[in-house]
């Protein structure tokens, strides 16, 4: 298997990172839409607001995959960072996932003082269930009717992973 870099994304991974979300695996797994636009991606990396981290999954100079860490800015809840993540179509099954989740997991516990991470995955979505699963996520409940994807309503589990008490 060739090495996987994860990184902190830069202003020259835009058109990296939009092409991770162009793919119907992508956008249909997330709540991005289809044909994702340069402008949007360019606006929503270029400049970070406090608390929020994008990593890059990178494989022989391609942008492989991204994740997205939020850590919660209100006082009451700043022991808590959501996540959300899509990889590439043709890279999907190979890693590329669990890579950018442990890497933003050591990121959250070891240097952030997140003790609580938060995501949100459609519930048909096996294969992203069995890998947050693996990282130690429990589901803690289902929102249905949660989103419009493919013509339908689609429901999504709530899960958490949360560190010392």
């Amino acid at each position: 298997m060739r090495e996987i870099t994860i990184r902190h994304s830069t202003a020259d991974d835009i058109a990296g990172i939009r092409s991770v979300y162009e793919g119907p695996k992508a956008y249909s797994g997330t709540m991005q839409l289809p044909f994702p636009s340069l402008e949007k991606w360019e606006k929503r990396l270029a400049d970070f607001p406090p608390g929020r981290y994008s990593l890059v999954a990178e494989v022989e100079g391609e942008i492989v995959g991204q994740l997205g860490l939020e850590a919660m800015q209100n006082p009451r809840r700043k022991h808590v960072a959501s996540v959300g993540m899509g990889v590439k179509d043709a890279w999907h099954g190979q890693g590329i996932g669990s890579r950018l989740l442990a890497a933003a997991i050591d990121l959250a516990e070891n240097w952030l003082d997140i003790s609580r991470i938060e995501l949100s995955v459609f519930v048909d979505n096996a294969a992203a269930i069995a890998l947050y699963k693996k990282h130690g996520f429990a589901i803690e409940g289902e929102s249905p009717r949660y989103a419009f994807r493919n013509g339908e309503y689609a429901n999504v589990y709530h899960m958490a992973r949360m560190t010392r008490l």
